[in-house]
């Protein structure tokens, strides 16, 4: 299959990639993350999830969500809900991970090809009903950090590992092109 033909869907967990970059020492380029991938074939949706802390004046990641839908990336947000923990504190809770694994098996049949930007144990089920549905699944984290940032069973169910620190020269910020 050449490289024109191979299709990609991408589909960024925001704050694994958020995480792992900063535990790596870098911040992504956004643009320049979705040129890499485009190297390797034809992008058919570029997916960035995340969660936004409901009743905040002003949302830290709306700059960067604004920018991603106008950049060729489909930002899917959630706010998340707030609840009371055993010792009385408020925190937030919501995850993304039904939301991307019901747009990757929505996409299944249009793909060859699933980037998974994520280091989540979770996900390993949905990358094992992508592989039985044809689709090759190649998931982007890190092992370089004490501990790794991906689960040893998400790597090892991948058909193909890249660690994010081996993409730095190709997507962090400041980085010539």
């Amino acid at each position: 299959m050449s490289i024109t033909t191979h299709r990609l869907g991408l589909f960024i967990d925001g704050l694994s990639l958020y995480t792992t970059a900063k535990a790596l020492g870098f911040d992504i380029d956004y643009r320049r993350l979705l040129m890499e991938f485009q190297r390797r074939g034809v992008v058919t949706r570029a997916y960035y999830y995340t969660v936004i802390i409901e009743d905040q004046e002003y949302v830290s990641i709306r700059p960067l969500i604004d920018w991603l839908d106008y950049n060729g990336y489909t930002a899917v947000t959630k706010v998340a809900k707030e609840f009371t923990d055993l010792n009385g504190r408020r925190k937030p809770r919501a995850n993304m991970d039904v939301e991307l694994a019901v747009h990757a098996m929505e996409l299944a049949d249009q793909i060859d090809e699933m980037i998974l930007v994520s280091g989540n144990a979770s996900f390993r089920r949905l990358v094992e009903a992508m592989q039985r549905r044809g689709v090759r699944v190649h998931v982007v984290s890190t092992i370089a950090t004490q501990p790794p940032m991906i689960a040893d069973e998400l790597r090892r169910q991948a058909d193909l590992f890249t660690d994010l620190n081996n993409l730095r020269s190709a997507v962090a910020r400041g980085q010539p092109d």
